[in-house]
């Protein structure tokens, strides 16, 4: 969409938002290690330089960390901050099919301000999972990224005007919003949670405002053959020593 087309139509309107401590959750199989898991099949050093290379050929975040993805170059990303990869993978890991406020070339950190709420966003998504299989029958462990969020945010908190881009069966009109976004150089939205009633959402357009990101808690979901999971910790936040 062109400039002059943008202008024509409303954009939502902007908020200040300043929130510490938003949550993310990731699945922890995606922690980050210090030891490469290609290190535990590689048979010598020169099978492990080959399995090096194939994975960074194939590894999407780091095809953006060496300008290679079409989505987000290289200057957006961060480096030299705890859990930079985290942030990063966030922006160059869509979904195949785009997510609420991203398309499939491009990437958002989407976290919630309330850790309840981002449970029921993985809660209705993996569910979602388990009913394409027949099978409610899983556990799955989660953890609780926190980041600092201080931007200019577009609101879409009682905008009836963006009434679509809520709608909890589609993403249809909120991913045309989000391109319409970025092309005016957006940093994000803020939304009430779909999943959650009274809950708020963030999705960050740029991986420079995801600050202060820091590991907390590790959640377990169990499905035992209902729809509904039961949630519990696994972990405890670390305390300083």
């Amino acid at each position: 969409m062109t400039p002059a087309a943008t202008s024509r139509r409303r954009l939502p309107r902007t908020t200040l938002v300043r929130e510490h401590d938003t949550h993310r959750l990731i699945p922890s199989r995606y922690r980050p290690r210090n030891e490469s898991v290609l290190a535990l099949i590689a048979d010598d050093d020169a099978h492990l330089a080959d399995l090096f290379d194939l994975d960074h050929a194939t590894n999407e975040r780091l095809l953006a960390e060496h300008d290679l993805l079409p989505g987000i170059g290289v200057h957006e990303l961060v480096f030299g901050v705890p859990n930079s990869r985290v942030v990063n993978a966030a922006f160059a890991h869509p979904h195949p099919l785009g997510s609420r406020f991203n398309g499939p070339e491009r990437g958002a950190w989407y976290a919630a301000l309330e850790v309840e709420t981002s449970q029921a966003e993985v809660a209705f998504h993996k569910t979602v999972d388990l009913a394409e299989i027949g099978r409610f029958e899983d556990s799955v462990t989660y953890d609780d990224y926190l980041a600092d969020i201080t931007a200019e945010l577009h609101d879409l908190r009682d905008d009836r005007q963006f009434a679509k881009c809520l709608a909890p069966d589609s993403y249809v009109a909120s991913q045309a919003l989000a391109e319409m976004l970025l092309d005016a150089g957006a940093l994000g939205v803020v939304y009430p949670s779909v999943r959650r009633a009274g809950g708020t959402c963030i999705a960050c357009f740029r991986p420079a405002l995801v600050a202060n990101v820091r590991w907390t808690t590790t959640y377990r979901f169990t499905w035992d053959g209902t729809p509904t999971p039961a949630i519990e910790v696994v972990t405890l936040p670390r305390r300083p020593s």
